[in-house]
This record gives C-alpha cells, structure tokens and sequence, in this order.
C-alpha cells in the first residue's frame, strides 16, 4: 500500500515558515512582535521556521517530483506533510493566539477583576487543543497530512520523558512535613476514589486513569502527562481537562469566599487552596483573590502546590502499573511478565530523567523547576563584550525612588527587608525577596519605586541554563502533540463518550475540597 499522497501544501508551508524566519530575522516582523509581546521568542522562530520550512520544502518536492513507492521511505515521507500541517498551526497558536490572549487577559483585568485568560488557563495548551478541534470538525484535516496527524502522540511521549528533569527529590524535602503528609493524603486517595468510582460505574480504563490524575495531582498538566500511560483517547482527555478547568474556576471564585467568611488565616487558606483545587493557575489566583494585598498566602498555597506536582511520579508509575493488570485481569497470566512487556518504555525515561534531576545533574540543589536564587558577586558583576563591567546592583536612582517611598511601608518585616536592601543595593536572602515581592503585589509604593523591586528580584533570580532548554522542548513536544489531539477528536466521539467524567470527576472534587477543608480547619494552625 502507498501512503504519500501527492499535494503541493507541504511545499507551500514549507515556503510559508521560511518566508516567516527570514521576515523576523530581517526585523519586518519587528512591529508585530512588538505588539504581541513575544520577543524572547524571536529565536525558537528563526530556528523552528527554517528547520522545519526546510523539511517541508525537501518533502514537498520529493512528492512532487517522484513516483511514491510501496516501503518504509514511503510511510515516512507522508508523515512529513502531516507534521508540517501540525506545527503550521502550532507556530499560530503559540507565537499568535498565546501571547494575544494573555493581552486580552491583562487589558480585561481591570474591568473584571481578574485575569480571564490566566484564570480559565487560555494558554498554548487549552487553545492548541481546541485549535484541532475547529479543524477537524469544521475544515477537516486534509488527506495529505492525516498520516502524520497520527505521530502527535509521540510528540506527548516525548515531552512526558522530558518532564521529569523539571523535578527533584531534593525539593521534596525542603518542603514541610505537613505539606507532604495533607498532600500525600489526598492525592493519593482522589486517585483511588476515581478509579474505584470509574470501575463501579463501567467507565474505560483509558477514561478511568486520565481523569484519576488530573483529579488527583495536579489538573490540566497531571492528566498530559497520564495520558499516554493509559492509552487515553482524545476525546477522553478533552473530557478530563474540560472537567478540572470547570470546577477548577468556580473553586476559585468559591474558596476565597468560604475561607473569609470562617476567618480563616493566611496559612490555613494556602492550606486548603494548595490541596483542595485541582489546576495550578486557579490555585494562585484564590489565594491572590484571598489575600489581594501579600503574598503569605500565595507562598503557602504555592507549597502544597509543588508538593502535589512533586507526586506526579508516583501517580505515573502507580497508573501504569494498575492499567496493565486492568487491562489483563480477565486473563491468567503471569502479572510480572506481563507488567514487564507492556510497561510503557517513555514512562521509564520520565523516571529517569527524574532521577537524574534529583542529582542535581540539570540545576543546582535548591531550585524549583529550574528557578534558583543567587545574589553572589560574581553573578550580579559581570562583563559585557567588550570588556565593561555591568553591575545588576541598584544604582543612586534607583535607591533614591525607594528612599523616597519608604515612609509607607507600615508592616515591620517589609521595612526591615527594605532597609536590608537600601543598604546592600541587592536583596540579602529567599525571605527578604518573598517579604519585598508581598509589598510589590500590594502597591503601597509608587511604580518607579515597585519597578526597583522587581529590578532587584530578576537580578537575583536565576534559571538554570540546561532547565530553560528543557522548557522549551518540553512546550513544543506538547504542543505539537496537543495540536495534533485535537485534530482526532470530532464531535461525533464526544457525544459517544458521554458525560460519565464530568459526574465521577465533580463527586471527587467535591469530596477533596471539602474534606480537605474540614482537615486544615481541625488540624492546621497559622503557624508552621
């Protein structure tokens, strides 16, 4: 059988994407980054465009050009078109839509009272999603790319094996006995009730252990991640992320509510936001909505975040234990041999990766994700080119505009760090950065005075060069396998898989948000 179907569009998008580097590395596109915001990009966008408009051009000649023949060369090259198509989209939705979206989210802010797009999490993933969605229901994927539609799912494996140098053990440990054991509790037990509740009302395997992650860990990200463990289908993980970003943004216009009205303190809120909200960005933005003028309760929300996210290991191996022996239960058969053959090679790659980030291999010891603090002279001093120094120290005008917005700090600890910083033109400590971040995120000072403060938090703050590159692969892995899964789900396999996720996926977000609450409030006090 022959694959490759010919079509002249993979040499057009291969033209298209070159057009396009040439256009930003020439700066003809300069106005529209400008507007977008989306200048630190301008790289992946000079280096993806020609490589892959240059893919596209070699494919889209070869099938033009010669006779397909029946062979592996031939699989191959119809591949091509389909990734073409798929990062054509990708390359709109990450450098276009994204960025645009986030502007929409801030320009809104004000009127709202929120950030919309922050909060409901439009970001690259949900609208790379929903991007193949409109295409395949409403323009349909053209024959020439459907082959390599199909390998999207590598790009999820791939950025999954990735994933795991973002974590480390070493983290874990720095984190509280409290968090891990109130976070362990319900992680691991939403995990349980969902597969337990997905087995009692029939619901697939493949259904049942991606909507167990997402619920369980750490929502949109968890259920990404789980998906190729199980074997998931489109549609079921549509369903799973539609899921925990529904109940994920009532919780955060419902948990500030609840928790002032039962008086409840800045480490008891962060307590319960941390643990009983199912997606990241919504867990910030209660404990912002919270507590609008600090961040006390946004770094103890962010605790519990990163140890819930830090179990997603667990969750992963735990998953694709459970779905081997699902999978083969109606069978006697030797389990071990069994789990052995099938065990997702990619999982074990994640676990590698994971294992090797905890050696501090990729980032320095006490990092999170990649972020580390470091306010040494060596990296706020350095040289430029041509040999100047250029010091990140803050300078006369910038200690003269907190000087003279001093008098208005009213809370003793965010004096005293200011002071700490005044005196020492840099921040001295982790403590004294999140104290001066608090009053940045309170505006008792005016901006020339708030814009110093966040001048001196990105000098000390720092991201680990062999993390970044990681970031960046692992954003592109997902979203060229995200575009390519929403092109797989038509609306014809929606309504078939019915509304059994949104039911299972609710009674336990009910049950983790209410049972969590009823723990922090009886167990937890406002200090630590």
């Amino acid at each position: 059988m022959v694959y490759t179907r010919r079509s002249v569009w993979p040499l057009v998008l291969g033209i298209l994407m070159v057009a396009y580097a040439y256009m930003v590395q020439s700066g003809a596109m300069e106005p529209v980054i400008k507007f977008l915001g989306s200048g630190r990009n301008a790289g992946e966008m000079q280096i993806l465009g020609y490589t892959f408009g240059a893919i596209g051009i070699v494919a889209g000649l070869l099938q033009l050009l010669t006779t397909p023949k029946e062979g592996q060369g031939d699989y191959l090259l119809s591949m091509v078109g389909g990734v073409i198509f798929i990062m054509a989209v990708a390359f709109i939705v990450k450098w276009g839509l994204d960025p645009l979206m986030a502007q929409w989210g801030r320009a809104a802010q004000p009127t709202l009272g929120f950030n919309f797009a922050s909060v409901m999490n439009l970001n690259y993933v949900v609208m790379g999603i929903l991007a193949g969605i409109i295409i395949v229901n409403v323009f349909k994927v053209p024959g020439w790319a459907e082959n390599g539609v199909r390998l999207s799912r590598l790009g999820l494996k791939t950025g999954v094996i990735l994933l795991g140098a973002l974590y480390s053990l070493a983290e874990l440990a720095h984190l509280g006995k409290l968090s891990v054991v109130l976070i362990g509790f319900f992680v691991l037990g939403s995990v349980g009730v969902v597969l337990w509740l997905g087995a009692r009302r029939n619901m697939p395997n493949s259904m049942t252990g991606v909507l167990a992650a997402g619920v369980g860990v750490c929502g949109v990200s968890a259920a990404v991640a789980a998906a190729p463990v199980v074997q998931a289908k489109s549609t079921e993980i549509a369903y799973t992320i539609g899921t925990i970003l529904l109940f994920g943004v009532l919780c955060m216009f419902i948990f500030p509510i609840v928790g002032k009205s039962m008086g409840m303190g800045y480490i008891q809120f962060g307590a319960w936001a941390g643990t009983g909200i199912l997606n990241s960005a919504q867990v910030a933005g209660a404990a912002l909505a919270f507590q609008p003028n600090g961040i006390e309760t946004l770094k103890v929300a962010e605790i519990f975040n990163i140890t819930r996210v830090l179990f997603l290991p667990i969750i992963v191996l735990w998953l694709a234990v459970w779905y081997v022996r699902r999978e083969v239960s109606a069978q006697k058969v030797d389990l071990v041999q069994v789990i052995v053959g099938k065990f997702p090679v990619f999982v074990l790659g994640f676990i590698l990766m994971f294992a090797l980030s905890s050696t501090g291999i990729f980032a320095p010891a006490l990092h999170y994700q990649g972020s580390y603090f470091d306010n040494s002279d060596k990296v706020l001093t350095t040289k430029d080119r041509e040999g100047k120094v250029v010091s990140r120290l803050l300078n006369d005008k910038d200690l003269a505009a907190l000087k003279a917005e001093a008098g208005k700090v009213q809370r003793k600890d965010q004096q005293a760090a200011l002071q700490r910083l005044i005196e020492n033109k840099k921040l001295m400590s982790i403590d004294d950065d999140d104290t001066l971040r608090g009053l940045v995120n309170a505006k008792v000072m005016a901006k020339p005075a708030n814009d110093v403060l966040v001048k001196a938090h990105r000098a000390v703050r720092h991201t680990a060069k062999k993390i970044a590159m990681f970031r960046d692969l692992i954003a592109w892995f997902f979203t060229f396998g995200l575009v390519g899964l929403g092109m797989q789900i038509t609306m014809a396999s929606i309504k078939q898989a019915g509304g059994q996720p949104l039911v299972v996926g609710s009674i336990v977000g009910v049950i983790k948000a209410l049972g969590s609450l009823l723990v922090v409030w009886l167990l937890v006090s406002e200090t630590i």
